[in-house]
């Protein structure tokens, strides 16, 4: 249900912040199989982690299944029902053509690249993939720089992970019993900005005051991750029909991870340990990210305040099918805040 999308999203992405909490003891672990068959331990992190990948994406292949009905071996036919009515709701009451759907829909591409909201929800995403891809390859730099040695800083590197994926599912629950996305994007945000606050007023000291240093990452970890499903799902529940749904989050996912390019080098060597340009960028994401959540939902509430005002209007002038073409467009559609 669209209800539920922000935790459904939550579980994917948390993945990402658990790998990351795995990646860390994993790395430390498999390094101790340095000299083994005469190659490098980091060789043998790439190829068990690299082989472990392939196998799962083949095994996906098999697993993943395309509808509901296909899913008889462990679902019974109440909860496929369930499932079918779901994808009716989030079709907007609409019915489903199949045909269609493998079918380029141009209407749907044009309205979502003139739809400027998206791309002000792939903001949010850019921002979240720079903090991420930024912290993910620098955290165990930067508890190396607190003083702590190479294998103490790959284990270090993993509660803060484990701290992201509870508070990214916990932000996505409360967002979804309440049905509103923007004060679970903001808050996110916020911490993530305190969170750099924090350690650039450090100035690089971060050895002389570890204890803080490393309370202030997991801080901005734990803001970091709840944004992506916040964006996603706040995303995904103001575009419709399905078909036009489907090619807007594809495009906030193309905009959106540009962030990962500016992530993977905005923190400089020669800066190290005091990563001035990193922090400072970190933290201008996260203010700047807040500041337009909060305006971005100002502007779904006037829209939806416009649209309240002309709804018995067009439900004379237009016709149901008419009204289900013009989607997220249509007077009748309801903006999720």
């Amino acid at each position: 249900m669209p209800s539920d999308l922000s935790v459904r999203i939550s579980y994917f992405y948390c993945a990402s912040a658990l790998s990351g909490a795995f990646s860390g003891l994993l790395a430390a672990a498999i390094a101790e199989m340095d000299g083994v068959a005469g190659l490098e331990g980091w060789r043998w992190i790439f190829i068990l982690e690299g082989l472990a990948t392939v196998c799962l994406g083949v095994a996906c292949f098999f697993l993943l299944i395309d509808t509901p009905t296909l899913s008889t071996r462990w679902l019974d036919p109440e909860e496929i029902r369930y499932l079918e009515l779901s994808i009716f709701i989030k079709q907007g009451g609409g019915s489903r053509d199949e045909d269609s759907d493998r079918k380029v829909n141009w209407h749907d591409l044009k309205m979502n690249l003139t739809n400027w909201r998206i791309y002000v929800q792939a903001y949010f995403l850019l921002c979240q993939s720079a903090l991420s891809y930024g912290i993910k390859f620098t955290l165990p730099t930067i508890t190396k720089a607190m003083g702590f040695a190479n294998t103490q800083a790959q284990l270090l590197s993993a509660p803060p992970y484990v701290a992201a994926a509870i508070s990214a599912v916990s932000f996505a629950k409360v967002s979804d019993r309440f049905f509103w996305r923007m004060p679970f994007l903001a808050i996110p945000l916020a911490i993530v900005a305190v969170g750099y606050s924090i350690i650039l007023s450090l100035n690089g000291a971060l050895e002389e005051k570890k204890g803080v240093a490393y309370f202030s990452v997991v801080l901005a970890v734990i803001g970091i991750y709840p944004i992506q499903a916040a964006a996603a799902s706040w995303n995904a529940n103001n575009i419709a029909p399905a078909s036009r749904r489907a090619i807007g989050i594809a495009l906030m996912n193309c905009v959106g991870n540009v962030g990962g390019i500016v992530g993977s080098f905005m923190y400089l060597e020669s800066e190290k340990p005091k990563y001035h340009t990193g922090f400072g960028l970190s933290l201008a994401f996260g203010g700047s990210g807040l500041i337009v959540a909060l305006l971005l939902e100002w502007s779904y509430k006037v829209a939806n305040a416009k649209k309240a005002r002309i709804a018995d209007e067009a439900k004379e002038k237009y016709t149901e099918a008419e009204l289900f073409k013009m989607g997220d467009r249509s007077p009748l559609f309801k903006y999720v805040l």
